[in-house]
């Protein structure tokens, strides 16, 4: 079955519809800059809503943009997250996993083939489209790229794919892409930061089953 990852849940109702539809990851946002962006006490809150994955809970992922070890520090004291996503270098992802020990993520903007990487120390990667100059911010800015460029892409580590997913498009994106994974933030939304549930609904049933 197709993975689905809901990225920043800022509310607990939405956080326990997540587990509800048994969602496979949740992502809390700790970039002050999105409009998704939670504190450590706000992600605690919405952590404490629903069961753990070890419960049978939705895997909680902590974004990070550029941080330093102290504020990836200060956060998984207050909350527990169980793998980290991280937007800067490789090698900065690697040097966050070795020193935390959770399994970590790193998000890649993809324009060519070129892009993808062909081997991977880390555990994960978020594949999206590329940065561009101007943006505020690395993700959740609704953008998608040639998503046929990772259809043949023999992936060193697990991936899912990303950018511009939204309930009308994630079977498409599915079916030209090969990815065994999906994130979707802006794409359930409202409006920025305000989830919506019958989105996250249709897209859940869209990517799972092709509803």
């Amino acid at each position: 079955m197709i993975g689905v990852k809901i990225c920043g849940v800022r509310d607990v109702s939405t956080m326990q519809l997540c587990a509800g539809l048994q969602v496979d990851w949740v992502g809390f946002v700790f970039y002050q800059a999105s409009p998704r962006y939670v504190t450590r006490e706000q992600a605690k809150i919405l952590n404490d809503s629903a069961p753990s994955c070890s419960m049978g809970g939705p895997v909680r992922v902590g974004l990070f943009v550029k941080a330093d070890d102290e504020a990836i520090e200060q956060t998984l004291q207050s909350v527990k997250l169980d793998v980290l996503q991280i937007y800067d270098t490789e090698e900065r992802a690697k040097a966050i996993r070795e020193r935390f020990g959770l399994p970590t993520w790193l998000a890649r903007g993809v324009a060519s083939s070129s892009d993808l990487p062909s081997r991977s120390e880390l555990d994960g990667y978020v594949i999206e489209a590329p940065h561009q100059e101007g943006d505020g911010r690395p993700g959740g800015l609704g953008r998608t790229f040639d998503w046929t460029l990772t259809k043949s892409w023999s992936a060193p580590a697990f991936w899912m794919l990303a950018g511009g997913l939204n309930p009308s498009n994630v079977g498409n994106a599915l079916q030209a892409s090969g990815a065994p994974a999906v994130d979707v933030s802006s794409g359930v939304e409202d409006s920025p930061g305000h989830k919506s549930h019958d989105l996250i609904k249709k897209f859940v049933e869209k990517a799972r089953f092709g509803g």
